[in-house]
């Protein structure tokens, strides 16, 4: 949402003062660079030996949950709800909207993308990111975070926030790609989604998973608004996704091109206002300008994502009453729509999440190939977690094509 758009609801989520023992303790203990870093190196290495690969049916499934804005559980209160729910509606709301979320759809990968904690309201943002992620950490089911913009504004700093999730129990998320020294923002990361046990594909990875800090807001004084993904972070992209490529085009198996891939981050691209209502599945609802809160300057992102040519679709979260999906130059273009409870929405418009499915080509001697299609789909947080807007991203013999 816009500046403007966010001051509105910021002063709607003012609901008390901060415990300042806690943002003295907390923040003490992340100044210690020796103690954080060491820690989430620690639990990140641990983590590093899971690995995600397709199942026995060739699928991969996603859920992604965007915009939690998770705060103090049981004591903080919905925004943009029905009357008759502002009383008994708080983030335990959003906590069982996940559980519903990963049982229905039993999914191999949980990607947060953004605005996790609304960090303005949290008592403790250590605590609220315990609560606020506790439902995937339980399912034992691999989990990966990106930040948005208000992630940030509580007791931790935003590399802080970056840092806890890191040492978080079964994610797979980093603060940073290891081999490059300098990048901009925190979370730049990418994972590989390997073939079937078994089969020819056992060791390639058939679907690369991008994801990217697309930061808070400008730091550029003659430039408002929300910040963008940097030169030195397009750099990592191109380089990480030649680099795939190279791999999966030689043996075993030589492909004639690079894997598909998808990239999640928060902030949307300035592309995402090409759309108009006929020429994407979803709806767009955001009242503010043309709907579509970007970085008042492009940086160029998605020319960089048109000629690295693997990604089929980008996934981001922000705008919480937009949840389309459009196709530009081959790349499908999506939001996930509003998750959290404690987070501006439209009263009886349910929250939303998006599930996104990449299935396996059968080979001609009956075993599991590399990719056939992506497809999606969204549930809403109603009495039947009602399924909507199935299409297919991509296929491998035709782009943008919908259906149920």
């Amino acid at each position: 949402m816009n500046l403007s758009k966010r001051f509105v609801f910021d002063t709607k989520r003012k609901m008390g003062l901060k415990n300042f023992m806690t943002f003295v303790v907390v923040s003490w203990f992340c100044s210690i660079p020796t103690t954080c870093v060491l820690a989430a190196k620690q639990k990140q290495n641990q983590n590093q030996n899971q690995k995600l690969r397709f199942d026995e049916n060739g699928e991969f499934k996603i859920l992604q949950v965007a915009d939690m804005h998770f705060a103090n559980g049981k004591n903080t209160l919905c925004l943009d709800v029905l009357p008759s729910q502002n009383a008994s509606c708080t983030d335990l709301n959003t906590t069982a909207f996940i559980h519903r979320m990963i049982l229905a759809e039993k999914p191999n990968l949980i990607v947060f993308t953004g605005d996790n904690i609304f960090g303005a309201d949290s008592s403790d943002s250590a605590k609220s990111m315990d609560a606020a992620f506790a439902p995937a950490i339980a399912s034992n089911i691999p989990w990966v975070a990106v930040l948005g913009n208000h992630d940030q504004e509580g007791s931790l700093s935003r590399e802080g926030v970056m840092k806890y999730i890191v040492g978080m129990k079964n994610t797979l998320a980093k603060l940073n790609p290891p081999e490059v020294h300098i990048i901009d923002g925190f979370g730049n990361y990418n994972l590989e989604v390997g073939g079937v046990q078994g089969t020819a594909f056992v060791n390639k990875s058939v679907l690369n998973l991008y994801f990217l800090d697309s930061g808070d807001y400008s730091k550029v004084p003659a430039i408002s608004g929300y910040d963008w993904i940097k030169p030195s972070q397009q750099l990592w992209f191109e380089r990480t996704s030649a680099k795939l490529r190279k791999a999966y085009i030689k043996g075993p198996v030589p492909q004639k091109e690079s894997a598909p891939g998808l990239a999640y981050f928060h902030i949307p691209l300035p592309e995402y206002a090409s759309f108009d209502s006929s020429n994407f599945t979803g709806v767009k609802l955001e009242p503010d300008g043309n709907g579509i809160s970007s970085a008042s300057v492009n940086s160029g992102f998605f020319t960089t994502l048109v000629e690295a040519g693997d990604v089929k679709a980008v996934f981001v979260g922000h705008d919480h009453l937009n949840d389309f999906c459009g196709n530009l130059l081959d790349i499908q273009l999506c939001y996930a729509g509003g998750f959290g409870y404690h987070a501006y929405g439209k009263a009886g418009w349910s929250r939303r999440a998006r599930v996104v499915v990449a299935s396996l080509e059968k080979t001609d001697k009956g075993s599991w190939g590399d990719v056939k299609s992506i497809k999606s789909w969204k549930r809403l947080d109603d009495q039947h977690l009602t399924g909507i807007d199935g299409e297919v991203l991509w296929s491998k013999g035709f782009h943008g094509t919908s259906g149920n």
